[in-house]
């Protein structure tokens, strides 16, 4: 007696099929033994599985029961696979006819009673169901939304064990799960926050305004409660939206993570994310034994936010330059390696001083000559160069705190920003290579040559600052890149003089009495 149904595994964010084969063997010793590189979790499956099918009122087959799990090279972990069990044991056994068997994917755990319970990554296994052209794919009612948001193939949610096999044998007709897209994108739409929020600082927007519009990283540095956090929530209102293919992307990554809500089909707004400086390596960069996804990942296609940088360990700091330049995290382990997306803009944030207040007019500062050094000095000169922009953010004066008129709106920015966008994506439509160019801290060298040329002006004030300041030769490619973004705000297509000024001031930590 013999069944197979197909089911999907998960491997980093992408999904590969996997056939659920189920034999049974007439013996006066029956057993139950599952096959195919099976983790704890998947070996665990059949005490979950035989409780849950005599809950459900069916027997468990008293016979030797072998379970392969193919391609039986690869391995397989979570509980993703117990309905697919119980159902193949069904259909092995006799209860369950194998008509509709080979047109639907299956996934879901089983609760000892027989309930269908939610895993990770259904997402990804809907996506691959309809690449292997799948007809539709059972999943748990609590991972229906996400699921259909995958347009071209039917989502099927069940309750428990009886309802998926009251389905698959036709006995209950229940309709597709529907989801409008559209609908969950203009719910998303607004935001809590708004850059009019923020009193003064009018030359620090001006910076994220940059930054936002050509894709830069920023280093802000200030003393406490200067508002260094509260811009930086705010960064995402005046981003573009999330296209949907950035959308999918990156719901794939929370739904491998465990952490999309019940209620969310689509991330449809980018992602903020602040870890606190006590985090490991691992968390920031992803990892453990079966590896999943760090904060350099859930903040894919946003804002990754580290607060009180120099708290940070060093070690775990620099672990990131490899995601910052590749938009990209491999994690390599015994059994095999997996690759994280990890595009994000990064904005740090840090006190000028261990007390906070060095170079405050107000405050006193009580550190050292030294202190202020090593202080500096637990960023390296490497992670600074990957940082586009450094922008002071002084203390707030009482009459702007005080003042009645609001700041410009994270709408009005966002148009400038979104207008920007536009034209760096016409610009590098026709580009071809390895990876695709959106914004212009993306570009390649070759690509800066070709758009980030100087006039005669510009070349000059570019040649003074790095003779006074003795930039380095990543520094020199990113005030280009800066001001090619400056440019591209003002509608210009040559970069002039004043793009370049404004692209050296955003350098300040590149002077040498500043390192």
């Amino acid at each position: 007696m013999y069944a197979k149904i197909h089911s999907i595994a998960v491997d980093g964010i992408d999904a590969f099929p996997v056939e659920v084969e189920v034999f049974l063997t007439q013996s006066q010793l029956p057993s139950t033994m599952i096959v195919g590189l099976p983790d704890l979790a998947v070996k665990e499956s059949k005490e979950r599985v035989k409780a849950a099918m005599r809950n459900s009122g069916f027997s468990f087959p008293v016979k030797v029961v072998t379970i392969n799990l193919a391609p039986a090279d690869r391995r397989k972990e979570g509980p993703a696979f117990d309905l697919p069990m119980a159902l193949a044991l069904l259909a092995a056994d006799g209860p369950l006819e194998t008509g509709l068997l080979a047109e639907y994917a299956i996934t879901g755990e089983l609760g000892l009673d027989g309930i269908v319970r939610p895993v990770r990554g259904v997402l990804s296994m809907t996506l691959e169901a309809r690449k292997h052209n799948m007809r539709g794919i059972i999943v748990p009612e609590a991972n229906a939304r996400e699921a259909a948001v995958v347009e071209g193939i039917d989502v099927i949610p069940v309750r428990d064990l009886g309802g998926a096999l009251s389905f698959l044998d036709g006995s209950v007709k229940v309709a597709p799960f529907r989801v409008d897209i559209s609908e969950v994108f203009r719910a998303a739409s607004s935001y809590d926050i708004d850059f009019a929020d923020v009193r003064g600082q009018e030359n620090v927007k001006r910076a994220l305004e940059v930054a936002a519009s050509g894709g830069h990283n920023v280093l802000m540095i200030g003393p406490p409660g200067a508002g260094k956090s509260m811009l930086s929530q705010r960064l995402p209102t005046i981003l573009p939206d999330l296209s949907i293919d950035e959308s999918l992307e990156t719901t794939r990554i929370y739904s491998v993570a465990g952490m999309l809500k019940p209620e969310e089909s689509l991330l449809a707004n980018r992602p903020f994310r602040a870890p606190h400086h006590t985090i490991s390596t691992a968390g920031l960069i992803g990892g453990g034994s079966h590896p999943g996804p760090g904060e350099v990942s859930l903040a894919h296609n946003g804002v990754l936010f580290l607060d009180e940088l120099p708290e940070f360990e060093r070690r775990t700091l620099e672990v990131m330059r490899q995601p910052m330049e590749d938009g990209c995290v491999t994690i390599s382990r015994a059994s095999g390696s997996v690759t994280f997306p990890s595009r994000f803009m990064l904005v740090c944030a840090q006190n000028p001083c261990p007390c906070g207040y060095w170079g405050d007019r107000r405050r006193v500062c009580r550190c050292t000559p030294f202190q202020i050094q090593k202080y500096k000095q637990r960023i390296s000169g490497p992670l600074l160069d990957r940082i586009d922009i450094h922008v002071n953010v002084p203390a707030v004066p009482f009459e702007e705190l005080a003042g009645h008129s609001a700041g410009e709106s994270s709408e009005d920015i966002r148009r400038r920003v979104v207008r920007c966008r536009l034209m760096q994506h016409e610009r590098f439509a026709s580009e071809k290579g390895k990876r695709r160019v959106y914004t212009n801290s993306q570009m390649t060298p070759k690509m800066v040559r070709k758009y980030c040329r100087l006039d005669g002006d510009a070349e000059m004030v570019l040649h003074q600052a790095m003779n006074a300041m003795g930039l380095s030769a990543r520094a020199y490619t990113k005030i280009l890149k800066l001001a090619r973004t400056i440019a591209d705000l003002d509608e210009r297509k040559d970069i002039g003089a004043m793009h370049v000024s404004e692209a050296v001031q955003y350098r300040n930590l590149d002077q040498h009495q500043e390192i």
